[in-house]
């Protein structure tokens, strides 16, 4: 089988190795099965070069998620088979062309666009989490977000115009309005130092009860300007490099509640109840097209240096996709 590794932290397009090793046979419990599609995230870019939380144990195959082929099953496997199609949940080294590991990674995968599904389990997720955890909204409730151009922002717009959630989207470029607003957006502002004053006029004055944030630094400082009275604020990132200077006395005025979000730990501490809760309310809206990821640009394992330069770069139409069986 191939894999793409890394035994250094640094720059992915030059510590990104294609390897090959022998086939792993599944042992009891456990799965062998064939990677159909597998997404390039910004995290995986900064986990390589060192710049995520946490560092992994080297040599490390990068990767979290994607859509594989059952190939063959272990003793004691009787909830998949051969043939089957799968959606990678847990299992991480997604960056080969093949992977064996214990069945419970593994969840079986509906009919649909095996692309769109390699990527429900990072960022249809994220959206759906944030939508769904920290604040009850109901239908016509206003909520604002930052990076809404982002694959995690546009799922965020789909997901909030199904359930009737008004949302102000926050972009760098007013270029991004046209898209978004196609998505679903009701308000897109680009950022600046005056984005609380035209929230308040795009909006009518409406209280904006809950945002996220994924850019931080002064993006940050003034969405929570934006916010309505025991308002809350969800940080699932850092994209500018920068941290805020959180203005306390906003803070404890309008009584706003800081929170943030990892999708990792709650991997870790979501019981399977909360897992299969979840990935049922996304399933048939990913299998049956209502929302969607864009997608830039597909790479066979081969061509990784490549595909993580594209991944890096901005003005991407959409996500980069590894392919390891494509002809």
């Amino acid at each position: 089988m191939k894999i793409i590794e890394f035994s250094e932290l640094g720059d992915p397009a030059k510590v990104l190795k294609l390897k090959e090793q022998p086939s792993q046979p599944p042992a009891a419990g456990e799965v062998r099965v064939k990677i159909v599609a597998t997404p390039i995230h910004p995290a995986n870019l900064l986990q390589i070069a060192g710049q995520y939380a946490g560092s992994p144990d080297l040599p490390s195959v990068p990767g979290g998620e994607g859509f594989a082929e059952v190939l063959e099953v272990g003793e004691g496997v009787t909830h998949l088979a051969p043939g089957q199609n799968v959606l990678l949940a847990g299992a991480g080294g997604s960056w080969r062309d093949e992977m064996t590991a214990p069945a419970s990674a593994f969840i079986p995968a509906p009919a649909g666009d095996p692309e769109q599904l390699s990527m429900i389990a990072v960022n249809p997720l994220t959206a759906h989490l944030l939508l769904s955890r920290f604040k009850d909204l109901k239908e016509g409730d206003w909520i604002i977000q930052s990076a809404a151009n982002s694959a995690v922002g546009e799922l965020v717009v789909q997901l909030a115009a199904r359930r009737g959630i008004r949302t102000v989207n926050v972009v760098r470029r007013e270029n991004l309005i046209p898209a978004l607003k196609s998505l679903g957006a009701d308000v897109v502002l680009t950022d600046g130092p005056d984005l609380a004053e035209r929230a308040r006029a795009a909006t009518g004055g409406a209280a904006i009860l809950l945002g996220f944030d994924s850019v931080a630094g002064e993006t940050f400082e003034r969405l929570v300007g934006t916010l309505a009275y025991g308002a809350t604020i969800v940080s699932y990132g850092v994209l500018s490099g920068q941290m805020p200077q959180l203005n306390l006395a906003t803070v404890i005025a309008n009584d706003i509640n800081v929170r943030g979000f990892w999708l990792a730990k709650w991997y870790e501490t979501a019981s399977p109840d909360d897992r299969q809760a979840a990935f049922g309310t996304l399933m048939p809206l990913v299998a049956g097209g209502q929302i969607k990821t864009r997608i830039d640009s597909r790479f066979p394992l081969e061509e990784i240096a490549d595909a993580v330069t594209r991944a890096a770069q901005g003005g991407r139409d959409g996500k980069v996709l590894l392919t390891p069986h494509a002809s």
